[in-house]
């Protein structure tokens, strides 16, 4: 078995961005010349994603809503006592590591004839739920 690791390095303009890394990801399937396997592709920062889903921006619009409207709104109240526990440490980004959790922090995509084996819509993404800072993503291309 063969190895090859990529690593991308995002300084996202906004707190929070989801970004197309496909192009990215096949670019290091191709430098790596394996046909038949896999690669990982996993956010190297715990309040980062990486996710399959479709390029559509409504639906990354949908998704940033979700997260702020249901898993973790950036706007809680410490005054009430409803602030993120781990915002008293001097944080003020807990929100950003439960966005993390619930997208996750990595993927695996199937390798077949030397191309991502995909469904017709799938694409990778990066999610950056705390940005503004240079953060990295390994891709790990691993098979034959």
């Amino acid at each position: 078995m063969r190895f090859h690791t990529t690593y991308l390095t995002f300084n996202t303009r906004k707190r929070q961005e989801i970004i197309d890394i496909t192009d990215q990801v096949e670019a290091a399937l191709r430098e790596s010349g394996i046909r038949e396997g896999m690669v990982l592709v996993s956010a190297m920062h715990i309040t980062a994603s990486v996710f399959v889903n479709d390029h559509e921006s409504g639906l990354w619009q949908d998704i940033l809503d979700w997260l702020e409207g249901t898993v973790a709104p950036w706007d809680r109240h410490p005054a009430r006592g409803d602030d993120y526990r781990h915002n008293r440490t001097g944080e003020d980004n807990g929100a950003a590591h439960l966005r993390s959790l619930t997208i996750g922090h990595e993927v695996i995509i199937p390798v077949t004839n030397g191309r991502l084996d995909f469904g017709p819509w799938q694409r990778v993404f990066y999610g950056e739920w705390d940005g503004q800072r240079p953060k990295r993503v390994i891709i790990k291309v691993m098979g034959e």
